[in-house]
């Protein structure tokens, strides 16, 4: 699948973190800590093009013309509930954003995604959305929370992912071209059951300790 479309961040920040959180010894407890951390470390990364205005502040030798975020307006969108885990991360770097949710599980028969909630902020037509998951593996959860979305008036979205696997990222490619994806790895492959290979196993039940 070299065909694929991703932005893969490299920071070795982000990749010492990662071995980590992929590591089975890591408990609940280090592995949200990791994972918040990691968040903001990405979303550091994914803003980093946000257009910024020039103002003039008075420090306490003299004037000095500086540069701020000329105003545009950013919304997280974790998909419940594993992207839970990185929304801290998220907002303590970017505290103005706006925080809506996406409930969807996948049916572990046909692995594909069934929506159970939906709550966004009025003006997701005037925001830049990141959707949030800790893990792109079939792609079903997160191509069809960007769908929503843009029923919903999003007209501008990143997808912003721990791990991802090649199958995964070539379904969000191919339904949604114009949304940019941002991952730590891609990883090899997806199994029978799928789970990502390596992976770390299911990020939800290692952020809420229900496994």
């Amino acid at each position: 699948m070299n065909n694929i479309k991703i932005n893969i961040i490299n920071h070795p920040l982000i990749q010492h973190k990662l071995t980590f959180i992929r590591d089975e010894k890591t408990g609940t407890k280090e592995f949200r800590e990791l994972l918040e951390e990691i968040a903001m470390l990405m979303a550091y990364e994914i803003t980093r093009e946000m257009p910024l205005e020039e103002t003039e502040v008075q420090t306490p030798v003299g004037p000095c013309k500086c540069k701020v975020l000329s105003g545009k307006k950013i919304g997280v969108i974790p998909i419940l509930r594993a992207g839970l885990g990185m929304v801290s991360g998220v907002v303590k770097l970017i505290p103005a954003a706006k925080v809506g949710h996406v409930g969807l599980y996948r049916d572990p028969e046909t692995l594909k995604p069934v929506e159970y909630y939906c709550k966004l902020p009025t003006d997701v037509s005037e925001r830049e959305l990141v959707v949030i998951d800790p893990m792109l593996a079939t792609g079903g959860s997160a191509a069809a929370a960007i769908e929503l979305l843009k029923t919903k008036g999003a007209r501008n979205i990143k997808l912003m992912c721990l791990v991802a696997a090649p199958e995964g990222v070539k379904v969000v490619n191919d339904a949604h071209p114009d949304v940019e994806i941002y991952t730590a790895a891609v990883d090899e492959c997806l199994n029978d059951h799928g789970y990502i290979v390596p992976g770390l196993g299911d990020a939800g039940d290692r952020i809420f300790g229900t496994k």
